[in-house]
This record gives C-alpha cells, sequence and structure tokens, in this order.
C-alpha cells in the first residue's frame, strides 16, 4: 500500500502518541503539578496555558494526597474544567502511591521525566533556580506540552517479576564486590593461592578447599601443612558433597596444599585477613543460594505469564535471562514497536545529520540503565549459541565500510534481542532464524504458535 500521505513510520508512530497522550492530558481538564517530597507536598493547578489558578503545600505523606486530590478537583471544576489530569516526576516510590490515589477517583495520570523538569528549568529564567514551587508549575506546563509519558500500568504480577529482579540486580552487586574483596585480600596476604586454578572463583574445588582452610584452622596454614594431603582431599570431599557436588578436582586441591608454604604477601596480616576471607566466603556462599532461589522464583513468574516457551525459542538466551530483561521492560505489550523497546534501553543509535554533514552516530545511553545491562549480559550466552547473532557479528566487525568494534557489535545484538523479545512476545510466534535474518517469513514454512 503506497504512502500517499507523505508521513513516514515515525510520523505516524508519533501522531498516535500525541493522540493517546491527548486523549489523558484533553484541553476540558485542569493539570495538577505535584512536586512529591517526603512530608511536604507542594500541588499547583493549571490551565493548558501555564496560568495557575490554585496553589497549595500540604504537610503530610504521599500516602495523604487524597485530600490534595480532592481539593485540586474542586478548584479545577470551579475554574470551569470538567476534570484534571495529574501529572509528577516518577522518582522513588512515591509517584506510584499517587498514581493509585489518583486511579482511585477516576483521575488520568501521566510522568514527567525528571530530565525534562532539570532541561526547562535552566531555560525558565537562566537562573537554574530549583525550589517545590517552580519544579511543581514546570510539571505541569511540561504535561500540557504533552511532553509526558503514561506510566506503566499496575499488574500484580509483572510487578511481583520487576521486583524480582531489583533483588536479583542487589545480589549480584553484592557477589561482585564480595569477590573483589576476597581477590584483593588474597593478594595482599597470599597471592600464591590465587595461582592455584585457572579461574579460582569458579571453580567449586577451590572454594571447598578455602572454606576448609579457613574453617577447621583459623588461617593457620602450618596447622593444615600439618594435617596432610591425605586428609585434606578427604575434607574437601565431605565439603564439596555438603554443597551439593559429586567430587572435587584433586589437582586444584593440591595446588592449595603445595601453596601452603608460599611466604610471599604480608605474612603478619595473614591470619587475620584470612578470618575476614572466611567471613566473606561465607557470606559469597550465602548470596549464591538466595541468587539461585531468587531466579527459581523469576523463572516461576515467566512460567505463571506463560511466556516461558517463548522467550526460550530465541536460541542462546535462557528463561533467567529473558526473566531478567522483563523485569525490566515490564509487559513489552506496552511498548507500541520494538524500536521503542530499544530506545527504552537506551540502544538506539543516535544520528546526526545536518545538510551535508554526517556525524558519527553513538548510541543515545538514555532511558533505563538496568534493561541495559540486562541485555548486554544476554548477549554472551546468546552470541555464541545463536547462528543468527554469531554471523551478525562476524559482518558487523568484519565488513568494509563502517566497520564496527567487537563492544559496538555486540550493543547492536543487545539491541536486537530486545526486539526479537519484543516480537515473540507481543504476536505469540515462536522465534524463527529466518525471520531473525531476513525480516520475511518463508511460504513454505509456517511459524509454530505457541500454546
Amino acid at each position: 500500500m503506497g504512502n500517499s500521505s507523505g508521513l513516514s513510520r515515525g510520523d505516524r508512530n508519533r501522531n498516535a502518541r500525541l493522540a493517546r497522550l491527548r486523549a489523558l492530558v484533553p484541553v476540558d481538564n485542569a493539570i495538577v503539578g505535584i512536586d512529591l517530597a517526603d512530608r511536604k507536598q507542594m500541588v499547583v493547578v493549571t490551565d493548558h496555558d501555564s496560568k495557575v489558578l490554585a496553589r497549595k503545600t500540604f504537610r503530610c505523606r504521599a500516602w495523604d494526597l487524597g485530600a490534595a486530590l480532592d481539593w485540586a478537583g474542586q478548584r479545577a471544576v470551579t475554574a470551569g474544567f470538567t476534570g484534571v489530569t495529574v501529572a509528577c516526576e516518577p522518582t522513588g516510590h512515591r509517584w506510584r502511591v499517587l498514581g493509585q490515589l489518583a486511579a482511585d477517583r477516576s483521575m488520568a495520570f501521566v510522568c514527567v521525566q525528571p530530565s525534562m523538569t532539570s532541561w526547562s528549568r535552566r531555560a525558565e529564567d537562566l537562573t537554574c533556580d530549583k525550589t517545590d514551587e517552580k519544579d511543581a508549575v514546570l510539571i505541569a506546563r511540561l504535561t500540557a506540552q504533552l511532553r509526558c509519558y503514561v506510566p506503566e500500568p499496575v499488574d500484580e504480577t509483572w510487578g511481583r517479576l520487576r521486583h524480582l529482579g531489583a533483588r536479583r540486580e542487589q545480589l549480584l552487586v553484592e557477589m561482585v564486590s564480595q569477590i573483589q574483596q576476597l581477590r584483593a585480600l588474597l593478594e595482599c596476604v597470599w597471592p600464591a593461592a590465587l595461582d592455584t586454578a585457572r579461574q579460582p572463583f569458579r571453580s567449586r574445588t577451590w572454594v571447598a578447599t578455602l572454606s576448609v582452610i579457613c574453617d577447621r584452622d583459623g588461617g593457620d596454614l602450618s596447622r593444615t601443612r600439618r594435617l596432610g594431603m591425605t586428609r585434606l582431599e578427604q575434607a574437601v570431599r565431605r565439603e564439596i558433597t555438603r554443597r551439593g557436588g559429586q567430587k572435587p578436582s584433586l589437582r586444584i586441591a593440591r595446588n592449595v596444599f603445595n601453596a601452603l608454604d608460599d611466604q610471599a604477601g604480608v605474612v603478619a596480616h595473614r591470619r587475620g585477613a584470612l578470618e575476614r576471607v572466611q567471613l566473606l566466603l561465607g557470606d559469597w556462599i550465602e548470596n549464591q543460594r538466595r541468587l539461585t532461589d531468587t531466579e527459581d522464583r523469576m523463572t516461576a513468574v515467566l512460567n505463571e505469564l506463560r511466556l516461558t516457551d517463548l522467550v526460550t525459542s530465541i536460541t542462546g538466551l535462557s528463561a533467567v535471562g529473558a526473566a531478567a530483561i522483563l523485569a525490566q521492560t515490564g509487559d513489552p505489550t506496552r511498548f507500541t514497536t520494538a524500536r521503542a523497546l530499544v530506545k527504552h534501553a537506551g540502544l538506539a543509535p543516535r544520528e546526526k545529520l545536518s545538510g551535508t554533514f554526517t556525524g558519527r552516530t553513538k548510541l543515545t545511553g538514555q532511558g533505563r540503565p538496568s534493561l541495559r545491562l540486562a541485555a548486554w549480559r544476554a548477549v554472551w550466552g546468546a552470541q555464541r549459541a545463536n547462528p543468527v547473532y554469531a554471523a551478525r557479528y562476524r559482518h558487523l566487525t568484519s565488513r568494509d565500510d563502517n566497520k564496527l568494534s567487537p563492544t559496538q557489535a555486540q550493543a547492536a545484538i543487545a539491541a536486537a534481542i530486545l526486539r526479537h523479545l519484543h516480537a515473540v512476545i507481543t504476536t505469540g510466534r515462536r522465534w524463527d532464524p529466518h525471520t531473525a535474518t531476513h525480516g520475511t517469513q518463508p511460504t513454505d514454512t509456517p511459524i509454530p504458535v505457541a500454546a
């Protein structure tokens, strides 16, 4: 079908987005801009020209703002409006409470990005003043200009997945920090222990041996030496079995035993540092257990949403990796296009074109950093196991014109994973390598539909 209107796809998508926003911010609604804080809430009621109709400070918590909304609604009706649209910045948790209070009163609710408020504050009067009164008016003004967005709808199951994703991210950060501390301590007092395995913190035997040395002998390496290799192996076997393993790598256990006589490092701090290593190992192992439990809960939520078969149809993407991404995106069907989801992650290219000038294209880097990180982590497994992604990586890093660096190519694959996730979930069809490669569906091979 031809494009007789001359509108581009971006024009049509933008027009549709503005139409959705206009339905929430109609001209016969007054706008209630609220600058949220802990115990002080600034509320202003304005028209669509940013003319302030009423202003009031409420000394209350966010969950007590129902009276403020009722007051704003009365002021709007007095000024001749039929209703109100409530707007605020989505900072912290208070905006969710405000959204619920607005929904209870059948009031439209939108959010304004804090970055938009910051830029508008600079353009307001060139003073960059930041006060609650000015911010509330700026929020209302940006809403009148439709420089706002519709927040994610409240859903119990998707909300649970988001909270579990935040929990998983917190545990990963803590575990990485604990590994860095363990490495720093051992490099200081017993560096030879780190050379006993190629990847010590990924070796179950190495961790078990270090735990035995620290738990049984309190970091006294001479006592462990007197224990003998045979008895140390038996203790390591018991520790491996207790943690659900089968058998240790005796080579690594013997390497650790041979490193007991190494005097490199600050020997005077060795016992105290190894005691700290013992405590850190306990915390790290406990966090591993918590991480496993959290990931099991996330995959259970994915099963509850009936998305496991769809998302794991993308070769190389695990259920945990997909759940981590979806915990950051929420329901992908709220994004009208796959490109909107990529923009939300900050993985969309930013063009620089003016006349005959063509600048360097970079990623926007805007959007949700945690979503960008989750997609980036998914690249490593998918790139190795998925032939489509592997071929794309080779093409992007070896083509003659505009060759990308490995990091740039991996960012492009991360964006492709997001687009494919959006496609399989919104269409309800499993991932197809031919469609992923060519963008068209072969006529002789039907796409299997998820049950």
